[in-house]
């Protein structure tokens, strides 16, 4: 099954030992706003996935691997 950028950005958060309230602390939103870009109900915007790639630490190859 194809991953999707939620599934990433999930796995990511994940990886960094974060909880999705630590994660939205982070990038400065909800904790609604982050499950909903994990479960793909929408879409990040760009400020905000240059925002993740900072928070996570990971370049964009690795946010988008396998989209």
């Amino acid at each position: 099954m194809k991953n999707t950028l939620g599934k990433n950005v999930k796995n990511l958060r994940r990886a960094a030992g974060l909880t999705q309230s630590e994660f939205a602390a982070a990038m400065g939103t909800t904790q609604q706003r982050v499950s909903e870009w994990e479960r793909d109900k929408i879409e990040p915007s760009l400020y905000n996935v240059i925002k993740m790639l900072k928070v996570l630490g990971v370049s964009f190859e690795e946010l988008t691997d396998d989209i």
